[in-house]
């Protein structure tokens, strides 16, 4: 394969010609998320949680096997049957540094990646390798295997030297890799609320530390071309690859900038086209949704704006649409989803879906209902639905304890009359603070005990479900994927 490298607004491979990135994120692979997975909380701590009800020995078994299934050469050979040139790989530090052992790497983590890129190689796919939970947590949310709703790594210098040393040492390893497109240095960073979401630092109330934030971009830029001059190195946006407006201009060769475009037209609830009555999901209210709408907002995004401006490319990291809701508004979504394809197409965007698998709520490929998994852990589910303990699902109906949650925080509002907190905001972080965090750790004891009684044979059996021969494909998801990916590169 060639290395990939920028000129200009393009990426070109080795004969100069243009190349499109166009594919998917792995995500709930070497990085789990609880509503990807179907499992609640962190993973770090679930991993805990298991060696005290299974065994240390058993729980390992578990772990390693959930990851030969989730993702393997069938999976690849899929994606690459579906015209992707791309995969993005979100990886989680602790499958190659320990806490107890910093700056010393693990051998296992490295070994499963180099053979994930064996197989990205004999199919023809680049594969970005994407850090998505780094060192000391680069923001407050569950998808930096965050269990504290602390953000530590912005301000310490143990955890940034221990970031740049990870990243100089997967530099040293895969300099020389052709199939590895390049680099994504950090997933989704959010540099200023490092005590967790508050009323005065989220959404529109969120004020960026620029200075701290290119300092830290500039730092790991420099400590990968240390080791390696030849790979694309992906910089995010601020505040979970949003914002834009204080990044420095590019200040090093072969930079290519990532926006995430999530939008309220693929989540609801509502008809796309028409109104969304969105609860909070990167909007204030309901607001008419169509493609002039997706395009005006594709447009305005900092990333869209930023990379314009500097004539560099734009890759659009993650973006998607939810297909669990209710069954007359699926359509709606995948039209949003392909609508948000097109536009990315005609404007000359690289982009990867959020995302590959997951237990049925946005991926492209979902466990079979009838999976041994899903019997197994399908009441789990309804029971974290119930709780609202998925941060990421805050779209999904009410419930009494959501209710509950909603009331306790209004009342807390109420008792302090302040008028510096943002009420709007209020109850969102308060749920937050109560369900995703205190309530998904109290439930993955419950979790583990699922699996309690099993054999490592059984285990395996259960597992399997997450293997894509027993999986179901979104063949309507599949079809727009394919429409777009099969396109010349212009």
């Amino acid at each position: 394969m060639n290395f990939l490298s920028v000129r200009g607004n393009q990426i070109i491979d080795a004969q100069r010609n243009s190349v499109r990135l166009r594919g998917t994120c792995v995500g709930g692979w070497m990085n789990m998320e609880d509503f990807i997975n179907g499992f609640s909380g962190a993973e770090h701590t679930l991993r805990v949680e298991m060696g005290e009800v299974l065994g240390a020995s058993k729980a390992e078994f578990f772990f390693e096997r959930f990851l030969d299934h989730f993702f393997n050469e069938a999976d690849i050979e899929y994606l690459k049957s579906l015209g992707m040139t791309v995969v993005r790989l979100p990886l989680n530090y602790r499958h190659f540094e320990d806490d107890q052992a910093p700056f010393v790497y693990k051998e296992a983590g490295f070994q499963r990646l180099a053979q994930v890129l064996r197989w990205c190689e004999k199919h023809g796919l680049y594969a970005i390798l994407d850090l998505h939970a780094v060192q000391g947590w680069q923001n407050v949310h569950w998808h930096s295997d965050n269990a504290s709703r602390l953000s530590l790594f912005w301000h310490s210098a143990q955890f940034q030297d221990r970031f740049l040393a990870l990243w100089r040492e997967i530099a040293r390893r895969y300099k020389d890799e052709a199939v590895v497109a390049g680099y994504n240095l950090m997933n989704e960073p959010c540099a200023n609320n490092p005590f967790g979401d508050l009323p005065w630092n989220v959404r529109k109330n969120y004020r960026p530390n620029w200075d701290l934030f290119n300092s830290v971009y500039r730092r790991a830029v420099g400590a990968v071309r240390e080791i390696d001059q030849n790979h694309i190195i992906f910089l995010e946006g601020d505040r979970y690859s949003y914002l834009f407006g204080g990044l420095e201009e590019p200040f090093a060769e072969n930079l290519v900038y990532s926006s995430h475009n999530y939008t309220a037209a693929g989540f609801g609830p509502g008809h796309y086209p028409g109104t969304i009555h969105s609860s909070g999901f990167r909007s204030e209210g309901p607001e008419h949704w169509d493609i002039v709408k997706q395009e005006s907002e594709f447009l305005s995004h900092e990333g869209t704006v930023y990379t314009k401006k500097h004539g560099v490319p734009l890759w659009v990291g993650e973006f998607g649409s939810v297909y669990n809701g209710p069954s007359e508004e699926v359509p709606d979504r995948l039209r949003a989803m392909e609508d948000q394809i097109g536009i990315f197409e005609r404007y000359g965007a690289h982009w990867t879906t959020w995302t590959y698998k997951d237990v049925g709520v946005m991926g492209l490929v979902v466990l079979d209902p009838a999976s041994e998994y899903l019997r197994r852990a399908g009441d789990f589910i309804r029971k974290k639905e119930l709780l609202g303990t998925d941060d990421w699902m805050a779209w999904m109906p009410p419930t009494p304890v959501k209710e509950a949650t909603a009331r306790l925080a209004e009342e807390i509002y109420e008792i302090l009359d302040d008028d510096s907190i943002t009420k709007s905001y209020n109850q969102p972080c308060f749920s937050q603070a109560a369900l995703c965090f205190y309530t998904g750790a109290l439930m993955q004891r419950t979790y583990a005990n699922l699996f309690r009684s099993l054999s490592e044979t059984q285990i395996d059996q259960v597992l399997s479900s997450f293997s894509l021969k027993q999986c179901k494909v979104n063949d309507a998801l599949a079809g727009i994927v394919l429409k777009y990916a099969a396109f010349p590169t212009s």
